[in-house]
């Protein structure tokens, strides 16, 4: 299943509009018996859930509608006149998605309100058909997932903010975005050459907001062969969207590959990869960077890359402060693409909350010839396996953004660049700005350092842009019999670092 596709899927549904003001559609009144409902319910749920052998959620559909292309898929639209809680005044609206496609596993709703969860009953009255067969009258299908409006660009319109559909994925916007990354509830052998285990939410739990309420909390609960967890996160729509999570795992078997807190991207080219790239465009990708604030406070960004060859690396921390995928170029020009507007693609960043110990956050770059398939993975490994038959809890903020500035002191990369030098080297250019680099005097002494694992570097400079305030840093990389070189930079003056560090790793 590819993130791509399930981006493509549900930007082809309207996003509906409305106003406030009303009563609970009769679908929702009608949603079934209510249950005793608090904070330990899904986890309990979970615990239970691991202590049984795994059964997967039904993917049966009628006939004819377990056959439906994308196209059709596309017809199935929800009716936004009956969207929950459309006229109740309150912050936040829902509405629902279609099984079909790929989007078969049945996933159970439910509304709780004052400690009760009552499940949402599935009725094809909801949904506009358009030209996919429509189920019989009397069929219980469930849902494939959700989405939440809310009015987070403008007080008078409740645009899409989130939405929870296919697996356990997930995606949002901040104010002026579009849609781009997702994230994911948990990444099980990725990257890894045994085949990659994809976890579900199986059932959602979405509390009802009170009318003056800044937030939506969602609970989940999550299902795989390996293991069952629960998970709950409270959605507060903003310049900045946050997410505050907390995952509760309890394996059924040691988990010695999980990745925590995974996010998943889109990179196809760029500056320093354009060789083969017939395109107009400058760069395509939803995220063209890892950004790391280290355990040891060190701030790192390490430039994404379209491989020939899967490539995995693992950057090794105790206690990591934040880690993310990101989207730094931002003007129009950047990609000159006005259809796809990647300039207006989210960054996500992940700030776990706690002691995670020790661990690894790992990238993963699979090559891609084009921008419909994500290629990109990042996710926290903890060193040691997740054992069996106990609960393991991580707590961390999704922050899904523009900017992120978590040392705002030091200059960031805005641009790597990669060429020709000269007897057979590479050149390497890196351009950073702001951070201290505006307040400098454009004669101040900088020092270039640089490392490389392999080879020999050769002609390290940096100095100041002449009619800007950016500063370039440069080498030359002499890579000899090397096949793969990992890379290092820092720019630094009297007082020592000025800028963020770079690392690559260059592929011959």
């Amino acid at each position: 299943m590819h993130r791509r596709e399930l981006i493509k899927a549900g930007l082809g549904l309207p996003l509906a509009a409305w106003a406030a003001g009303g009563a609970w559609p009769a679908w929702a009144e009608a949603a079934g018996p209510a249950q005793a409902f608090d904070a330990d319910t899904v986890p309990a749920l979970a615990r239970a859930l691991a202590a049984k052998p795994f059964r997967a959620a039904s993917s049966e559909l009628p006939a004819g509608l377990g056959e439906v292309d994308y196209d059709r898929w596309r017809d199935i639209r929800f009716d936004p006149g009956q969207a929950l809680w459309k006229n109740d005044g309150l912050p936040f609206q829902l509405q629902l998605f279609h099984r079909a496609f790929l989007f078969k596993q049945r996933v159970e709703l439910n509304l709780v309100e004052a400690g009760q969860a009552r499940p949402v009953r599935y009725r094809s009255e909801l949904f506009d058909f358009g030209k996919a067969p429509r189920p019989p009258a009397d069929a219980d299908l469930g849902f494939a997932g959700f989405r939440v409006h809310a009015p987070i660009n403008r007080k008078d319109y409740f645009d899409e903010v989130c939405a929870f559909l296919g697996a356990s994925y997930f995606r949002a916007v901040a104010r002026d975005l579009l849609y781009g990354l997702s994230a994911r509830g948990l990444a099980l052998n990725t990257g890894a050459g045994d085949r990659e285990e994809f976890p579900a939410f199986v059932s959602f739990w979405i509390e009802r907001p009170a009318k003056s309420a800044a937030s939506i909390v969602v609970h989940a609960l999550l299902d795989s062969p390996s293991t069952a967890g629960a998970m709950r996160f409270v959605v507060t729509p903003g310049a900045d969207t946050t997410f505050d999570t907390s995952l509760r795992l309890y394996p059924r078997v040691a988990l010695e590959r999980a990745g925590i807190a995974p996010l998943t991207s889109m990179y196809h080219f760029d500056d320093t990869d354009r060789r083969g790239v017939d395109d107009f465009r400058p760069a395509v990708h939803d995220s063209d960077g890892l950004a790391l604030f280290n355990g040891a406070g060190e701030q790192i960004w390490r430039p994404l890359h379209n491989p020939k060859n899967v490539q995995e690396s693992a950057f090794q921390d105790r206690r990591p402060r934040a880690f993310g995928l990101m989207q730094r170029k931002r003007a129009f020009a950047d990609y000159a693409d006005s259809e796809a507007h990647y300039e207006r693609r989210p960054s996500l960043w992940v700030e776990p909350v706690g002691d995670w110990g020790e661990g690894a956050v790992h990238l993963v770059e699979i090559p891609t010839g084009d921008e419909y398939h994500d290629n990109v993975v990042a996710f926290w490994r903890p060193r040691a396996p997740l054992a069996a038959g106990r609960e393991h809890r991580f707590d961390y903020r999704l922050h899904w953004c523009a900017k992120h500035a978590w040392k705002p002191e030091l200059a960031t990369v805005s641009r790597t660049r990669i060429g020709a030098g000269g007897r057979g080297a590479r050149l390497i250019v890196l351009d950073f700005d702001g951070g201290r680099l505006p307040r400098l005097a454009r004669d101040t002494a900088m020092r270039a350092v640089v490392w490389a694992s392999a080879g020999r570097i050769a002609n390290a400079s940096a100095r100041a842009i002449d009619g800007s305030g950016a500063w370039r840093l440069s080498f030359e990389l002499q890579p000899g019999d090397a096949r793969a070189v990992e890379l290092r930079a820092v720019m630094e003056d009297a007082s020592g670092p000025v800028s963020e560090t770079w690392l690559y790793r260059w592929t011959a």
